[in-house]
């Protein structure tokens, strides 16, 4: 460069001519030239690409085969040394690998997709759907990670679900609209199943009668991103894998999923006091004026839940979500409408409420209610010690105790008198029924009826005195004072 420069000021400035330049510095009139053109050295140039004499007969090939990939999917497309292969086995390629490489480098370059900056109008959301592992009880398990984003402010909430399911949807939408304290108007979402049916045109979707329910509770409209392009709610998108980065590592251990749900929360409302790059306020403030868009929350609160039947089998189980939920047996055989939400499952018939469970999210379990079958053991009192769902039933140390007299005493009326016992569970609490059972061993008795009478007499409220306070209408009421001596002459005329 230093060269370059002196040769221009020499020359340019008359001190030098031309052919004396090339004579002293050793250099042609064509560099003297390009130095006298340009005021740096201008690099090599190529006039035209070089010509690919071996390659470039197998070019159109390798297109074809790279436009064809975009159909299969991604862990099945071809890589430059399978191409080579391709090349070199099926079409007789003689050239080298390292010409293919090249070749389908700068067609993926001269095809990738370029994306237009969107602009986000305050009062509109996206979701979407990500998975990440996490320690619960000691046990790793996958969860579904729900990330809701307002991408005016940046805001985003988070939360753990057992699985990707319509309960789990619901619910994450109801906790995202409470945390931001607004609903959005345009939510923006993948053609997820469990919001879509069918897709019957570009932007026309069929939607599940759910997804529709929740619209009409929180009345925002719903954009759907065309078919694989999921860029047009990008914005989430990369929430989903930064939320998995930043909050999920290290891997977070819990007891519970509720309890993880609060510290995720808990992260959720540090993050809002963060001021991003190229933002002119914190998220916090951001999403203050954000709400000033945004619809009220509705008064009433969203039933987050899935409704579907099934049938009562002989075994007085319901199948629902691949697991088995006890009803009372006097229901088998019966159609069951289920009402799951994501902590619990309510079982119902005709409208009213004959079960309530806790939600388990395994597979192939049973969840039992042991006082749904004590009807059908007081007909067969010998099933009471093989039951299966009496097996985990753990019972204060007085139920055994009632258990040992009734059977054993010569007074004691058996099996069958303690599961009427039992059944007294079906309208009380155990903790009234071990108080009673106790009482009842303490001054010595133990049979069915005497300890529901002393349920009875526990439940009973002493009456208070009687007011008039509130009833106007009763003391205009004049109740004369009783004279007693008539009754004394009843009792004079009946001794003469």
């Amino acid at each position: 460069m230093e060269q370059w420069t002196e040769v221009r000021r020499r020359v340019l400035t008359g001190e030098l001519s031309k052919r004396a330049a090339c004579r002293e510095y050793d250099i042609s009139w064509h560099t003297l030239s390009k130095m006298l053109t340009h005021d740096e050295p201008p690099g090599y140039r190529q006039c035209k690409p070089r010509s690919k004499p071996v390659l470039e007969p197998f070019l159109p090939i390798i297109y074809e085969i790279l436009t064809s990939d975009k159909q299969a999917p991604k862990k099945q497309r071809h890589t430059a040394t399978r191409i080579f292969h391709r090349l070199r086995d099926e079409h007789g390629y003689p050239g080298g690998y390292t010409s293919v490489r090249i070749a389908v480098r700068e067609w993926k370059r001269t095809t990738q997709e370029v994306f237009l900056p969107l602009s986000h109008p305050p009062g509109q959301a996206q979701v979407d759907f990500g998975y990440a592992y996490v320690d619960l009880a000691g046990e790793r398990e996958q969860v579904a990670l729900l990330v809701i984003t307002l991408p005016y402010s940046d805001a985003f909430y988070l939360q753990a679900f057992p699985r990707e399911c319509t309960e789990s949807f619901q619910e994450g939408h109801k906790r995202a609209f409470e945390f931001f304290g607004g609903v959005p108007t345009r939510i923006s979402y993948d053609n997820l199943k469990i919001a879509v049916t069918k897709i019957t045109g570009s932007r026309q979707r069929e939607l599940t009668s759910e997804f529709l329910r929740l619209k009409s509770h929180y009345l925002f409209e719903s954009h759907f991103c065309l078919v694989r392009r999921a860029n047009e709610k990008g914005h989430v998108e990369n929430l989903v894998g930064y939320c998995r980065r930043n909050f999920l590592v290290p891997i977070p251990k819990a007891n519970t999923l509720t309890e993880l749900n609060e510290e995720l929360e808990r992260r959720c409302r540090v993050d809002l006091d963060r001021t991003l790059r190229g933002k002119s306020a914190s998220k916090r403030e951001l999403l203050r004026e954000e709400l000033a868009k945004m619809l009220d929350l509705p008064r009433q609160a969203f039933d987050a839940r899935r409704v579907t039947g099934a049938s009562a089998n002989s075994l007085s189980l319901v199948q629902f979500d691949t697991n088995r939920y006890s009803v009372p047996v006097k229901y088998a055989h019966r159609q069951i409408t289920i009402v799951a939400s994501v902590d619990e499952v309510r079982l119902t018939f005709q409208g009213e409420l004959i079960a309530r469970h806790s939600r388990h999210w395994g597979r192939e379990k049973h969840v039992f209610d042991p006082v749904h079958y004590l009807a059908l053991l007081e007909r067969k009192p010998g099933g009471l010690d093989h039951a299966k769902p009496m097996e985990q039933w753990d019972l204060p140390t007085c139920f055994i105790v009632l258990r040992r007299r009734m059977e054993t005493e010569p007074e004691g009326l058996g099996t069958r008198e303690y599961i009427r016992t039992l059944r007294l569970l079906e309208s009380t609490s155990v903790q009234e029924l071990t108080e009673a059972i106790e009482y009842a061993l303490d001054i010595g008795i133990h049979d069915a009826d005497s300890i529901r009478v002393i349920l009875e007499h526990r439940r009973e409220s002493p009456v208070g005195l009687f007011s008039l306070a509130g009833r106007p209408h009763l003391k205009m009421v004049a109740v004369t004072e009783t004279n007693v001596s008539a009754y004394q002459t009843l009792l004079t005329e009946d001794a003469s």
